[in-house]
């Protein structure tokens, strides 16, 4: 069995970071944290600005009582340096050139504190990865402009994806709505850390540090799912529905239905697949109505890509019966485990702090109690996003108290670190592979036998394909991944940039833009691992591989004879990392989740959208799927740094429902210091106060701007642009706190302002006047209209054997000495079904073109 966290070293033990952060980059930290790095924060004389984020212990306001500073600072160390410049300047420096990790979310003021020009930071430790946060990078028409969680949301897309249905006729009644706090700093810094490691990778190898930078705009941007490729591709807008995909068509039908006490149930999938399943698990309480089986001859073995299959009747009639199923029963009684059981994509919508007390998660080490010695009292943190046979996510101590550190890391400072006593083992024999960008991928000579699907696993390794790991992506024609979403149009590309309107797709399964977009860089081979050739094929393969990746259900593929234990036969460094839904560990390892079902179970659904009663927002598309694919690719890195220092493999079993679970620590800690559940928010910012802060509406179909005051300066900014000095003088507006009591007319106000007003303008009136907006962006805006995503080059073009020439999404980390590139090193689309089959098995197997064509006759592969 894989053990629990805390046992092991983590994947970074003997990393030291200097963290020089605020709410931007935290999680940044604690990621590193968690997987062993020992973590330097340093504060100013009067803490953190994060330690005045509430919620706070007891709602008692005070620097050491922050929830918020407790759950992103947990396993740091806190150093408050010399108040006089030039001491100050000295103790960083000393504590700098000490580091193996800069973590920086400065914006440039670190460097000058320095007395080092913008860049020059590694020049002076050649040796450092100098990981850089910024809003929204480091060049561009945007890039001093204002900022917030909320506006990077709307600027990023994420917003025009979440909300509610339409009102008839297809007209929004409703704002967009933001996802819980924090995501967009959670979405950028789960990226900025795969960076990271990427670069501590390279200078494993090297010696060599160089400048790791991530703009939160450009990630934001790229974690929407279909509407980007569909906008691409098709021309094709797509729709925000409640608590499910944007779709191109909308339904009037959730997939969520109500209990009779006031609870929420997901019930995901209406394909025949599915419908063969659930008209049996109906009728056991006679309650399928009208419902029949499957029509003899349906396909069973289709599966619905989220959010790309048409709304019709027929399945808004199904999902109308499965929610009187459920309106039939309460919270408690539901039967969703047997749902479960029979097959069926069902999970109820639980709130954050459900799951710290669930005898799964608790078995895996997802949550720890952590001791607060000062208090006398332990409270519980979700800690842990996977489990390892060698490696663990190291849970820490409690946040540290302002300058609890101070002397003894001041006292214990070395010398700067040069570049040659950086642990270096040799690069590969071959010459390093320069991608088109002229430099060398970080991943040189890592090879990934993937067997990957859909987007929280394929995800993960488009990343590190991207990086220069060799990722040979297998499938196999009865159980292939999917590739039927957002198509190539027919026409082509030439269609495209002529079009008015949107294209119709083609059907051809290697012409899948959504599949392209996430499987760029890789090669294909098409391999049966049932018969026992394509079984042999794969051993050899895996033999000359240093990762083993896949998304299969915990189990399958020890039952196809590929288990941990037959992969270290095969190589004993071997890195194995499998996803699944709930892990491969504990009560929960076998039933079925995807995005959505996932994000229901670690409670992010049911925390998006207006406050009760209305019904959850949930998330627009598979937001986990994201977050699981990024926790996917930097559990593989860390393995692959782990091993290149200790020679020793691992088998990671890997959730994406910790990695949700990992981002609710602020409101857990509220169930577990305050006794609090989490009550929805809208638009709304109560613990970093806020008023005005939403989305209020523009001219236009469906336009909106999001707003973010959090203080008199920006409000007075406000009035001043939208010449209403009456506002100011209004006694319910006059300060925060009292904006703060009277929100509901405030926001009428600010909304009456904006209706008649171009989005774009009343943005850029604002951001000149200091204060953060941003319009709720569509795919169409960021692809054609953001000339910051344009300035970042956000969008890469790459080759399809059959696709043709498309954008794809390129990584947002900025490495300066090894950059990414989608194309990867086959510099290529994503690939056709099989279409490697010839060069992999000839290059890495010694195999013959006939002897190829021979196993492709015997449906080897």
């Amino acid at each position: 069995m894989i053990g629990t966290a805390g046992a092991k070293p983590g994947v970074l033990a003997g990393v030291r970071v200097v963290e020089v952060a605020d709410e931007t980059a935290e999680y940044v930290g604690l990621v590193l944290a968690g997987l062993g790095a020992e973590v330097v924060k340093v504060e100013p004389p009067e803490g953190s600005p994060t330690r005045r984020i509430g919620p706070f212990l007891d709602d008692a306001p005070h620097p050491e009582r922050s929830l918020h500073f407790w759950a992103y600072n947990r396993g740091k160390r806190s150093v408050v340096p010399d108040a006089d410049p030039q001491a100050r300047r000295r103790q960083m420096l000393a504590l700098i050139g000490g580091a193996d990790v800069l973590l920086d979310s400065t914006r440039g003021a670190l460097a000058r504190e320095l007395g080092l020009a913008p860049g020059e930071v590694t020049k002076r430790f050649p040796a450092l990865v100098h990981a850089r946060m910024t809003p929204f990078g480091d060049t561009g028409p945007w890039k001093d402009f204002q900022a917030s969680d909320l506006v990077h949301l709307a600027l990023g897309g994420v917003m025009m994806n979440c909300g509610y249905d339409p009102a008839p006729g297809q007209r929004y009644d409703t704002p967009p709505i933001a996802p819980q706090l924090w995501h967009a700093y959670h979405i950028a810094g789960e990226q900025l850390a795969v960076g990271i490691v990427a670069a501590l990778l390279h200078r494993l190898h090297t010696g060599e540090g160089q400048d790791v930078s991530c703009a939160i705009h450009e990630a934001v941007a790229k974690n929407t799912e279909l509407d980007v490729m569909s906008w691409v591709m098709r021309r094709a807008p797509l729709f925000r529905q409640t608590c499910r995909h944007a779709v191109e068509q909308p339904t009037q039908v959730p997939n969520v239905g109500h209990t009779k006490d006031g609870r929420w149930c997901i019930a995901y999938g209406v394909s025949a697949r599915d419908q063969a399943n659930l008209v049996p698990f109906l009728e056991r309480y006679g309650m399928q109505a009208d419902l029949g089986r499957p029509a003899e001859g349906a396909d069973l073995r289709a599966r619905n890509v989220p959010g790309s299959a048409a709304g019709d009747e027929s399945r808004a009639h199904v999902l109308e019966i499965i929610q009187r199923f459920i309106r039939a029963h309460t919270w408690e009684n539901l039967p969703w485990r047997e749902a479960q059981e029979a097959g069926l994509l069902w999970a109820p919508l639980r709130k954050p702090h459900e799951n710290a007390t669930d005898a799964h998660w608790l078995r895996r080490g997802t949550f720890a109690d952590i001791e607060h010695p000062e208090l006398g009292r332990s409270f519980r943190y979700p800690v842990s996003k996977w489990l390892s046979d060698r490696t663990a996510w190291q849970a820490g101590r409690r946040a540290p108290l302002l300058g609890e550190d101070t002397r003894a890391v001041l006292d214990a400072l070395p010398g700067a670190r040069p570049a040659a006593s950086v642990p270096a083992r040799p690069r590969p024999a071959a010459p390093p592979r320069l991608s088109p960008r002229g430099r060398p991928f970080p991943l040189q000579g890592v090879r990934i036998f993937d067997f990957s699907w859909f987007l929280a696993s394929a995800g993960g390794t488009r990343f590190l394909a991207a990086l220069g790991a060799e990722v040979i992506k297998v499938e196999w024609k009865e159980n292939p991944d999917t590739r039927l979403a957002a198509m190539a149009p027919v026409g082509g590309r030439a269609a495209r940039e002529k079009a008015t309107a949107p294209l119709p797709g083609v059907t051809d399964p290697d012409m899948g833009g959504q599949f392209n977009n996430k499987n760029a860089g890789k090669r294909g081979l098409s391999l049966n691992i049932r018969h026992p050739k394509g079984l042999d094929i794969a051993k050899r393969l895996i033999a000359v591989s240093d990762v083993v990746a896949e998304g299969f259900s915990p189990g399958v593929l020890a039952r196809l004879g590929l288990g941990y234990d037959v992969l270290r036969s095969l190589r004993p460094d071997i890195i194995y990392v499998q996803q699944s839904g709930m892990g491969g560990t504990g009560t929960y390892g076998r039933f079925r989740t995807v995005g959505p079902v996932a994000a229901a179970f670690a409670g992010t659904a049911d925390m998006s959208g207006l406050p009760e009663p209305a019904m959850p927002a949930g998330w627009g598309y598979s937001y986990l799927d994201w977050i699981g694919a990024y926790g996917f690719g930097l559990a593989i890195l860390g393995a692959l740094y782990h091993r290149d220092r200790t020679g020793e493999g691992q088998w990671i079993d890997s959730s994406q429902c910790e990695a949700g679970i990992f981002l609710t620590a602020p409101t857990v800690l509220d169930w577990s210091a305050n006794g609090r559940a989490w009550t929805r928010i809208g638009n709304r910012s109560p613990c970093k106060p806020a008023a005005p802060h939403g989305a209020y509406p523009c001219a236009g179909e469906d336009r909106w701007i999001a707003i973010a005051c959090f203080d008199d300066a920006a409000w007075a900014s406000l009035c001043r642009v939208a010449g209403r000095p009456d506002w100011r003088a209004d006694p319910r507006f006059a300060t925060l706190e009292a904006r703060l009591a009277h929100q509901d007319a405030l926001d009428a106000a600010v909304g009456a302002w904006t209706r008649g007003l171009d989005p774009y303008d009343a943005m850029l009136r604002l951001q000149a006047a200091g204060v953060p907006a941003g319009v709720c962006q569509t795919a169409e805006d960021r692809c054609d209209r953001d000339p910051q995503l344009a300035a970042l080059e956000w969008l890469t073009e790459v080759t399809g054997t059959k696709i043709g020439r498309w954008p794809v999404a390129e990584l947002p980390i900025k490495l300066s000495a090894t950059p990414a590139y989608s194309g990867g090193i086959t510099d290529r689309g994503a690939p056709c079904y099989g279409e490697d089959n010839h060069a992999i098995l000839g290059e890495l197997l010694g195999y013959s073109r006939r002897e190829v064509d021979a196993l492709a006759e015997e449906g080897v592969i």
